[in-house]
């Protein structure tokens, strides 16, 4: 089954993190990516840029309506992604805790529809 980890953490709350410490966030990163395309279970990532570059999008009475920023006022932003096809929803939970961002943020585990 295909199920997107979708990574929230707050932009302005975030860790302080030092270079030392990016540096190792970045080498798990690297670690997980490699762990995953090796398992055959990545299928997609991505990270999106910061909030502020947003543009929402609303179609009202026929008229479309575009605001600048993210659709809602949240204490946790998405800031990326990663599609894996797992046997389970307790194998992609098991993947999810590998995520860097599940430390300090959270992410969100949601079944992708099948496409017919």
């Amino acid at each position: 089954m295909k199920y997107m980890l979708l990574m929230y953490a707050s932009e302005t709350d975030s860790p302080d993190f030092t270079p030392e410490e990016l540096q190792a966030i970045g080498q798990e990163w690297q670690t997980l990516l490699k762990e995953a395309k090796a398992a055959g279970v990545l299928l997609a990532n991505n990270g999106l840029a910061p909030i502020a570059t947003a543009t929402t999008v609303r179609l009202r009475e026929g008229k479309a309506l575009t605001v600048d920023g993210p659709f809602a006022e949240t204490h946790e932003q998405l800031g990326g992604f990663l599609i894996v096809n797992c046997r389970d929803l307790d194998e992609a939970i098991a993947w999810a805790q590998k995520i860097p961002q599940a430390r300090y943020g959270s992410v969100e585990i949601r079944p992708l529809w099948d496409q017919v």
